[in-house]
C-alpha cells in the first residue's frame, strides 16, 4: 500500500498531463489568433471560430469522458493489483463512443446551418461558422480515439506519452494554420477560416495515428475487440452516462454564454471568444493537476489507503489554488498585450478589457472546482459530479444570466453568472470529500 504521496510524485504526473491537456485549447487559441488577424473579415471570422469552437468542445467533452472513466477503472484495478480483469474494457468502450460520434457527425453535418442559427448567427457569421464546422467536425472520431488512449495511459500512471503526442499535434497544427490560412505565395492560395479548419483536422488525425502506434509498442493493452463484453462494461457505461449528463449541463452554460454574447453583436462575440479561450487555456493548465488527482486518487482508493488519500486531496487543492493565483497575477501583468495578440479592432479590444478582470479574478476558485472534479473521477463518484453540475447550471447559472441580461449588464452579466456557477460547483464537492474521509 502507498504510505504517502510526495509533491514530486504529483508533479511527475501533473506536468506532462498539463502539457498534453492544453493541446485542445491551444488548437482553438491558435485558430483564434491566426483567424483574428487575417486581412479580410477578421472580426466575423473570429466570432465564427468562437461559436464553432464552443460546439466542437462540447462534443469532445461529452464523448471524451471515456478518458476519465477508463483512467478511473484502470487506476483502481492497478491499486487492487488486478489489471488482467480490465484489459479488454478500453477497446470495447472506445468502440462504443466512436460509433456514437459518427451518428452525431451525420446529424450535425447535414444540418449545420440550422444548428448555428440556434446560436443566433446570421449573414456572413452564419456562413463562416458553417464553412469552418463542416471541415472540423470530421476530426471528432480521431480526437475521441486519442482521448481514449490517453485514458489508458493515465490509468497506468503514465502521462509522458500523452504529452509527447499532444506536443506533436499542437506544433503541427500551428505550422499548418500559418500555411493554410495565409497561404504560400506561388504554392498555396490563402484559405482563411477554411484553412484553419483543415489544419486542425490534419493535426487530429496525426495525433490519433501516433497514439495507436505508441499504445501497441509500450503497453499490453490493445484496441482489438474481444467478446464477451468485459464485466466492468456496465460500470463503464453508468459512469460514462453520469459524466455525459454532467458535461451536457456544463455545455448548457457555454451555450447561454455564446448565445447572449452573439445577441449583443459581432464585436461582443469576438471579445467573448478571446476571453473564454484564455479561460480555457488556464482551465486546462489546472486540469493537469486535476488529472493527477484522477490517477492517484483512483489508485489510492483501490488500495483503500484512505488516510493517504485525505492528505493527498488537501495537498493537491493547495497546489491548485497557488496555480490559480499565479495565473491571475500573470493575466493582470499582461492585461493589454494579451488582447492585442488576438485582434486589433479597437471596439473588440475595449469590450474584452472591460470584462477580462472578472475572468482573472475567478481563476483561484476555478482551481478548487477542477481539482475536486479530478479527485471525484478517480474515486468513481460520477453521480455526485453529475448532480453538482445540474444544480450549478440550472438553479444558479441560467436564472442569474437571464436576470443580468434583463438588467442590460452585457458581457459583465455573463461572467458574473459564470463566477457564481464556479462557486456552486466547488462548495458541495469540498463538503462531501471532507465528510467522507474525516
Amino acid at each position: 500500500m502507498t504510505k504517502s504521496v510526495k509533491i514530486s510524485d504529483i508533479q511527475k504526473l501533473a506536468i506532462p498531463a498539463l502539457i498534453s491537456g492544453i493541446a485542445e485549447p491551444i488548437l482553438s487559441i491558435t485558430d483564434t489568433i491566426i483567424v483574428g488577424n487575417i486581412p479580410e473579415n477578421a472580426t466575423i471570422s473570429l466570432g465564427a471560430v468562437g461559436i464553432v469552437g464552443s460546439f466542437i468542445s462540447m462534443l469532445i467533452w461529452v464523448f471524451g469522458q471515456t478518458r476519465s472513466v477508463i483512467a478511473s477503472i484502470i487506476a483502481q484495478a492497478l491499486g487492487q493489483k488486478n489489471l488482467k480483469a480490465v484489459e479488454t474494457l478500453p477497446a470495447q468502450g472506445v468502440l462504443i463512443i466512436i460509433s456514437s460520434s459518427f451518428l452525431i457527425i451525420l446529424l450535425t453535418f447535414f444540418n449545420s446551418e440550422n444548428l448555428f442559427k440556434f446560436y443566433n448567427a446570421s449573414g456572413d457569421l452564419l456562413q463562416f461558422s458553417v464553412d469552418y464546422f463542416n471541415i472540423r467536425v470530421w476530426g471528432l472520431p480521431f480526437t475521441l480515439l486519442t482521448i481514449g488512449i490517453f485514458g489508458i495511459f493515465r490509468g497506468l500512471q503514465n502521462t509522458f506519452y500523452p504529452m509527447v503526442i499532444a506536443i506533436i499535434g499542437t506544433l503541427l497544427n500551428i505550422v499548418l494554420d500559418i500555411i493554410f490560412v495565409y497561404g504560400i505565395d506561388g504554392f498555396i492560395s490563402p484559405m482563411y477560416i477554411k484553412g484553419a479548419a483543415y489544419a486542425s483536422l490534419i493535426a487530429q488525425i496525426t495525433m490519433a495515428i501516433i497514439a495507436v502506434i505508441i499504445l501497441y509498442k509500450k503497453t499490453n493493452i490493445t484496441l482489438r475487440i474481444r467478446l464477451p463484453f468485459n464485466p466492468k462494461i456496465k460500470s463503464f457505461l453508468q459512469m460514462f452516462g453520469n459524466l455525459v449528463i454532467r458535461t451536457a449541463s456544463l455545455n448548457v452554460t457555454l451555450y447561454f454564454c455564446n448565445a447572449f454574447a452573439t445577441k449583443y453583436g459581432d464585436e461582443f462575440i469576438a471579445a467573448y471568444t478571446i476571453a473564454i479561450n484564455l479561460w480555457f487555456l488556464v482551465a486546462f493548465i489546472i486540469d493537469g493537476y486535476s488529472s493527477a488527482g484522477t490517477i492517484l486518487s483512483g489508485k489510492l482508493f483501490g488500495e483503500k489507503s484512505y488516510d493517504v488519500l485525505k492528505k493527498f486531496g488537501s495537498d493537491l487543492t493547495k497546489i491548485g489554488i497557488k496555480i490559480g493565483v499565479v495565473m491571475c497575477i500573470i493575466g493582470f501583468i499582461f492585461y493589454y498585450p494579451l488582447g492585442r495578440i488576438f485582434n486589433n479592432d479597437p471596439v473588440v479590444l475595449q469590450e474584452f478589457y472591460n470584462i477580462f478582470w472578472i475572468v482573472l479574478a475567478m481563476l483561484p476558485l476555478c482551481s478548487i472546482a477542477f481539482i475536486f472534479d479530478g479527485i471525484y473521477k478517480g474515486l468513481g463518484w460520477m453521480k455526485d459530479l453529475r448532480n453538482v453540475l445540474l444544480f450549478s447550471t440550472f438553479i444558479i447559472f441560467v436564472p442569474f444570466v437571464i436576470l443580468f441580461d434583463n438588467y442590460d449588464l452585457g458581457l459583465h452579466g455573463i461572467f458574473y453568472a459564470f463566477t457564481l456557477w464556479i462557486l456552486a460547483r466547488s462548495i458541495p464537492l469540498i463538503i462531501k470529500f471532507k465528510k467522507t474521509f474525516n
